[in-house]
């Protein structure tokens, strides 16, 4: 190609891609800021992340600051911003808990919140520096403590609607996840939050649906929200199977293998890679799934054992030594020997990673109050003293009740 030529071309490419970015800001030309600010009504579950975008913003705009304030016309307002020198947020390094000024981030004009919290519920701001607003957002965190699961294949059925006079209450489902399995017999949930229906919301937000609203959202006049506050999300789920895609070796490996297998036994190949933690006997441990989200499918296997959610969701039994919380996290209260063995996460239907959980015994540790399994044994032991006092009590005053009344033989202790 002459120089000409690629000079041209060139030419060409640049002219398009400024031509591109001049079409990605023309979006903000096309969608005119609301002369009265109105607020978006959305609404997500505890420790999910959300994106809320910027929709519109003044053309000489080239940056946005966040706001965020608890009630309309509170006094106490946060400022986000992603300017200053501060460094972006990435998901995996959030941990629960963490204020949620440590916990988001701003791209391309539109906030992003990681692990929300029902405590992050509230209005949020897309503006300037000044403090002039441009769009708005009504959100609310839904919590997941009391949150009532369904199964499908055992006919249970999801809450009855509330009725009350002219406000209805009831649940929004999601889409179903993919199977959270390949190859075997799997499963996949959806997600219904609490949304209610009443003439009597406020004007300022608005709707997806008319007089459609959330149930936290601030659209609902107080007395409305205390009458819906009873209605949990629900978590419904059915079993699934679906065939697993076929996956290719790495080139090379194939002859490493044979060249082991030759020089003495054949190795264990690892379909995924595998973490190895070493654990002590009696203590608490919780394994997360690799780069997944509350709303991925995710599932876990120990060893060649499926760990369905019929049997090891939280809440499914009163008292569960091993089971799988709402967020897809694996918890294992007071390790047993019998724990030992490899865990394998599933996100979205395929198999990403495996935890070698080995269990030690030997070794002593100082009790501390901050640990679970001491103020269990504590309280067990107040508990065990308190009814050896009361047994006592009760004896001495069944004595004094026969000394006075000389109806009963004597009872030596």
């Amino acid at each position: 190609m002459s120089l000409a030529h690629t000079t041209m071309f060139l030419w060409t490419w640049v002219s398009l891609q400024a031509f591109e970015i001049v079409e990605k800001e023309n979006i903000f030309q096309s969608t005119p800021c609301p002369a009265f600010l109105m607020f978006d009504n959305a609404a997500y579950l505890a420790d999910m992340s959300f994106e809320l975008p910027c929709h519109c913003k003044p053309e000489e705009v080239l940056s946005v600051v966040w706001y965020y304030q608890k009630q309309l016309g509170s006094s106490h307002t946060k400022v986000l911003t992603d300017f200053d020198g501060r460094l972006l947020t990435e998901a995996s390094h959030v941990r629960v808990g963490s204020d949620m000024l440590v916990r988001f981030s701003i791209r391309m004009f539109s906030l992003l919140v990681f692990r929300a919290q029902p405590e992050d519920s509230g209005l949020y701001f897309c503006g300037t520096r000044n403090g002039d607003y441009f769009y708005a957002y009504d959100v609310d965190i839904q919590s997941n403590d009391g949150m009532v699961a369904t199964f499908k294949d055992e006919g249970q059925e999801p809450f009855a609607d509330e009725h009350h006079g002219s406000l209805h209450v009831f649940t929004t489902f999601w889409e179903w996840t993919p199977c959270d399995r390949c190859g075997v017999r799997g499963e996949q949930w959806r997600i219904g939050l609490c949304y209610l229906k009443s003439p009597n919301l406020s004007p300022r937000y608005q709707k997806t649906v008319p007089d459609v609203v959330s149930c936290g959202s601030h659209a609902v006049p107080r007395k409305l929200r205390t009458m819906a506050q009873y209605h949990m999300p629900e978590l419904q789920i059915q079993s699934c199977l679906v065939p697993c895609e076929k996956t290719q070796i790495q080139e090379g490996m194939p002859a490493i293998y044979s060249y082991l297998s030759k020089v003495g036994s054949k190795p264990w190949i690892p379909q995924v890679p595998i973490q190895f933690h070493q654990q002590s006997l009696g203590h608490g441990l919780i394994i997360s799934c690799p780069g997944a989200r509350p709303e991925h499918a995710v599932a876990w296997d120990k060893d060649h054992e499926q760990l369905y959610r019929r049997q090891y969701l939280i809440g499914v039994n009163r008292s569960m030594r091993v089971f799988i919380d709402h967020g897809n996290q694996l918890h294992i209260r007071f390790t047993q020997m019998s724990d030992r063995g490899i865990y394998y996460c599933w996100r979205q239907g395929v198999r990403i990673a495996g935890f070698r959980l080995g269990v030690k015994s030997e070794g002593h540790y100082p009790a501390s109050l901050l640990d679970p399994e001491a103020r269990s044994a504590v309280v067990l032991t107040l508990l065990a003293y308190l009814l050896i006092v009361v047994v006592f009590v009760i004896i001495q005053l069944c004595r004094c009740c026969c000394y006075c009344c000389r109806c009963c033989p004597n009872i030596s202790l």
